[in-house]
């Protein structure tokens, strides 16, 4: 089974996370098939929007926790590269020229809030959570700081990252985190038609051009902080409070802080 599903329909391309089983964690696999699918929509003329969505109960959970504690035993090396594909992941989504809109069924979480952070729009169901929980299992939300800080400022991200809370849908559009909240039975309606009107009200030459010039004003401190971002998380994962973190959380149990 592929861990993502892809279609077009009416110039919307559907870019879908398919792990239910896992709360549709972000893989090595997943992510490579999601930048894939990305690279794919982006160059296919028929696709004016993308809308990323997701398999069962949850949008994301974020890291894939068993494959970070197997990177726990790799080099400094090997991990910055690992953690540069997950920043490439998340640098494409964010500078697409094309528009993508986040359609989020369930919660979304760390690195699965992270995705949701980089999308242009997001919709989410009134009953989803959503939290940059990494400081809770020892780990830093390294990459996600430096599209969350330009997106909504840096006093909310503070307060989001340094404190790993749960933040509801509602609370998550009231900081800018999310466009909106929409009933769970007409979400994904809502979204398509969404889609549909920027389709045809807008110029998609305008919106990708007025979307790239965003993206470019800062795009020379972004490259930078990026750097850094993805040296700090490959760092972070051999830490002793990350390896504590990460163990107690494939058991079931509260790290002793």
């Amino acid at each position: 089974m592929s861990a993502v599903l892809t279609e077009i329909n009416n110039r919307i391309g559907y870019i879908r996370l398919n792990r239910p089983e896992k709360r549709n964690a972000l893989s090595p696999e997943l992510i490579a098939g999601l930048h894939q699918a990305f690279m794919e929509m982006n160059a296919n003329e028929e696709v004016k929007i993308i809308v990323l969505r997701s398999t069962g109960k949850a949008f994301c959970a974020g890291a894939d926790l068993a494959y970070l504690q197997q990177l726990q035993d790799f080099s400094y090396e090997e991990n910055l590269e690992d953690s540069r594909k997950l920043m490439a992941l998340f640098d494409l989504i964010y500078c697409l020229p094309k528009i993508v809109i986040a359609e989020i069924q369930g919660h979304a979480l760390a690195g699965g809030c992270g995705l949701a952070t980089v999308c242009d729009f997001a919709f989410a169901v009134p009953d989803a959570l959503f939290g940059y929980t990494e400081v809770r299992i020892g780990f830093v939300p390294a990459l996600v700081s430096v599209f969350l800080q330009e997106q909504i400022g840096a006093a909310k991200t503070q307060e989001l990252l340094l404190s790993g809370e749960f933040i509801s849908a509602s609370k998550a559009a009231e900081l800018g985190l999310i466009t909106g909240v929409e009933p769970s039975e007409f979400l994904e309606k809502y979204v398509m038609e969404f889609a549909t009107k920027l389709i045809t009200q807008n110029s998609s030459f305008s919106m990708g051009k007025t979307k790239t010039l965003l993206r470019e004003l800062n795009q020379e401190s972004r490259s930078k902080s990026l750097d850094l971002a993805a040296e700090t998380n490959a760092k972070a994962r051999a830490h002793k409070d990350c390896k504590k973190g990460i163990a107690a959380f494939l058991t079931k149990t509260s790290p002793d802080w």
